[in-house]
């Protein structure tokens, strides 16, 4: 019965990161195919196209890491 307690109260913590990770990944990804096709959407941004591009692979990319850090839980290891 002691043993349950901790290891019952890890897996809650891991399954809230997990959650959180996944929400804050679809979000960026979100906004990296939002920035990603702004234009195209009529959205006129005052951005250099360069800029925006990196801006968008960069949350592209983040946003696919905490999908991945969500999907893995590797979180005490």
């Amino acid at each position: 019965m002691e043993n349950e307690a901790p290891d019952r109260r890890k897996k809650g913590y891991m399954l809230r990161r997990a959650i959180a990770d996944y929400g804050m990944g679809v979000m960026i990804l979100g906004f990296g195919v939002f920035f990603l096709f702004a234009p195209k959407l009529g959205f006129n941004m005052n951005m250099d196209p360069t800029g925006r591009g990196l801006f968008s692979g960069l949350c592209l990319l983040y946003g696919g890491w905490r999908i991945y850090r969500g999907y893995k839980q590797n979180y005490f290891r």
